[in-house]
């Protein structure tokens, strides 16, 4: 339930929908942008001209384009949303969180190159020519930086948010594509450079061509006008002659005759495309002889209208206002600029990455020390947010010194503690198991030196015969005998507390057979089991000669804590039972200590191996079963589960690679 509450594919349709809101508000500014930054001519846009030269208006063309992209955007933002929106369980969990590592900055390069190639593609399509189409594709390249810098932004707070959300729930590195941090500030800090640096080009160059395309018109108009009074009708080549005498600015310029009822050129060393003829033709009086050659092109016309004894002709001169060898230098110097930016992106981004690494660095040696409160502090190697997170870290590390030292002291005392318990228990289990035989003893020397006098006294006895002397050495050989068998038994109870009362550190390569395990289990719980008035019923369902590796006074220690905690469980109730199973299972020993009293409530059970943590209340400590699941995996490289039903008991089971 809980994971897929983290996986709502709302919020991707929320960030897609917003993505494409942003698109069409940047979109909206290009729409006004584009005309004025590439100098499109007046009256040139969303007419009938426009449809005679293009084939499509202006607002028609970008209409189409603006859509194609907006529905590759919208799927792609879908797509890779929905990737990261799918209900997350422990299988994909992982892939999801890659995708969430590698996706931010796949987008960026996607958002900055894709809608560029496909509007480069539709204009071709278009019929555009192509020197417009790369002055196209640059602003289109300029507006798509800003838009992927917003996108990244926006989007990589809910890539951040998947992975805060699935980070509790995976333990395993990600293998994402690993950007070094002065890689990823160039990568995220160079579109607003490319597009700063070439709208101010663009606008530059806009505002030059302006300039100088109005100075250059009102130059040659008034030579125009001044050489050809409007009030005379001029032969056509006493027209080309008259030309010749009107100095050219620049050498690309030239004059041309052309006729102002169908187009056709009269005279020109040069070709007047379909553009500067239409143009000229259906914006002369509206533009007063300002003429253009073509969208974003760098030459234009002025024009005066003339009659002729063949009839109306424009004569002009078509000129130069912004040539591609001025247009090299600011492109050097942008590319220069843009260069030098980035290459002070990338020392920014190594100091700060070098700093952040002398940090890990630091970490890492601590990490790798084998006394953590004992490695040196890191060095503090810069005056900022940088070397306030190395004093933190090293506060950190102080506190955790005093943490580690307080815990050592609480262990030590709460091991005492345990001890102490267990020491009593001990006792306890040695005073019961040892009285018994000890009395019997002390009976079978009374009975044996009664018999001793009896035989003493019928020395000498003539009615004692040889039968009697039998029947006296048969009686205290049988007393003999009960000695022995009592000894034997205080021999067994020794051998089990003295194994018992060693440490648990031992890390002597030793085994055991399940037998003995069971042997010493029996005879140390014995007389708690008798005292609480428990029945532990032991089931043997494997072979009591199976050899088990490791140190047999620790898994004693063990079972008899969980046999101690279920008879503790019964909280005194009498007549009941404690299953002792044993059996195996595939290649593994399991031995499983079952009762039938309450059970473990659920946030006991959650928290059991985890941390020390007791139902006793004041009485126990929780350290028991937390020093035996620490002991099966270090001794025995095991482990220990639980199963538990509140109301109908619990049974723990330990599970011995064998």
């Amino acid at each position: 339930m809980k994971l897929n509450k983290l996986f709502q594919i709302n919020t991707g349709k929320k960030l897609a929908f917003v993505n494409t809101l942003i698109f069409i508000f940047i979109a909206a500014i290009l729409y006004f942008t584009l005309p004025l930054v590439l100098n499109y001519p007046p009256n040139s846009t969303d007419n009938d001209f426009q449809i005679e030269i293009v084939g499509i208006k202006y607002s028609h063309q970008f209409l189409i384009l603006i859509t194609v992209l907006l529905i590759l955007l919208y799927t792609a933002f879908r797509f890779v949303y929905s990737r990261l929106s799918l209900s997350a369980n422990k299988e994909n969990i992982d892939s999801i969180r890659k995708k969430a590592f590698n996706y931010p900055h796949l987008m960026l390069l996607f958002e900055l190159f894709v809608p560029t190639i496909i509007v480069a593609i539709l204009l071709f399509a278009f019929n555009t020519e192509l020197e417009l189409v790369l002055r196209i594709s640059t602003v289109v390249f300029s507006f798509s930086s800003v838009f992927a810098i917003f996108s990244y932004m926006l989007s990589k707070n809910f890539f951040t948010h998947k992975l805060i959300e699935t980070a509790e729930l995976t333990e395993n590195e990600i293998n994402g594509i690993r950007l070094q941090l002065y890689k990823k500030l160039l990568i995220q800090i160079s579109p607003l450079f490319l597009y700063s640096f070439v709208i101010i080009l663009l606008v530059s160059m806009s505002l030059m061509t302006v300039e100088k395309g109005d100075l250059l018109n009102h130059f040659y108009r008034q030579e125009l006008l001044a050489t050809f009074p409007d009030d005379k009708v001029y032969e056509l080549s006493q027209i080309k002659e008259t030309l010749q005498s009107i100095e050219l600015k620049s050498e690309g310029d030239h004059t041309f005759i052309m006729s102002a009822t169908d187009g056709s050129i009269y005279d020109s060393p040069e070709e007047l495309n379909d553009f500067f003829v239409t143009y000229t033709m259906d914006f002369y009086e509206e533009m007063d002889g300002y003429t253009y050659e073509y969208y974003g092109q760098n030459r234009e016309g002025s024009v005066v209208k003339l009659n002729t004894t063949e009839g109306e002709y424009f004569v002009g001169i078509r000129y130069f206002v912004f040539a591609n060898t001025f247009i090299t230098p600011f492109i050097l110097i942008a590319a220069l600029l843009i260069l030098i930016n980035s290459l002070f992106i990338l020392y920014i981004g190594k100091d700060l990455s070098n700093d952040i690494n002398s940090v890990v660095n630091g970490m890492k040696k601590i990490s790798n020390s084998k006394d953590v409160i004992y490695a040196n502090n890191l060095p503090i190697t810069s005056n900022d947010e940088i070397g306030d997170l190395t004093s933190a870290f090293n506060e950190i590390k102080k506190l955790t010194k005093t943490y580690v030292n307080q815990i050592h002291n609480n262990q030590e005392t709460l091991m005492e503690k345990e001890r102490l318990a267990s020491l009593g228990q001990l006792i306890g289990g040695i005073a019961h198991n040892l009285k018994t035989p000890i009395m019997s003893i002390s009976g079978a020397a009374e009975g044996l030196n009664d018999l001793i006098k009896e035989y003493d006294s019928s020395i000498g006895d003539p009615e004692v015969n040889n039968q009697d002397h039998h029947e006296i050495a048969s009686d205290m050989s049988e007393w003999v005998i009960k000695i022995k068998n009592y000894t034997e038994y205080m021999s067994d109870v020794i051998t089990a507390v003295k194994g018992q009362a060693v440490a648990l550190s031992n890390e002597e390569d030793i085994s055991f057979t399940v037998g003995e395990l069971l042997k010493r289990v029996n005879i140390l719980m014995k007389h708690e089991l008798k005292n609480a008035i428990i029945y532990l019923n032991i089931s043997m369902k494997t072979d009591e000669n199976l050899i088990i590796n490791g140190d047999v006074n620790s898994l004693v220690q063990v079972i008899n804590n969980m046999i101690s905690n279920s008879i503790q469980a019964y909280n005194g109730k009498p007549e009941q039972n404690i299953d002792l199973i044993v059996e195996k299972q595939n290649n593994n020993l399991v031995i499983s200590v079952k009762d039938y009293a309450n059970g473990l409530p659920k946030k006991v059970k959650e928290k059991l191996f985890k941390e020390m943590i007791t139902t006793k209340g004041k009485n126990g400590t929780g350290l028991g079963l937390y020093m035996s699941y620490s002991t099966i995996r270090a001794n025995f490289n095991g482990t220990i589960s639980v199963e538990s039903e509140e109301g109908k008991g619990c049974t723990f089971s330990i599970i011995l690679p064998i």
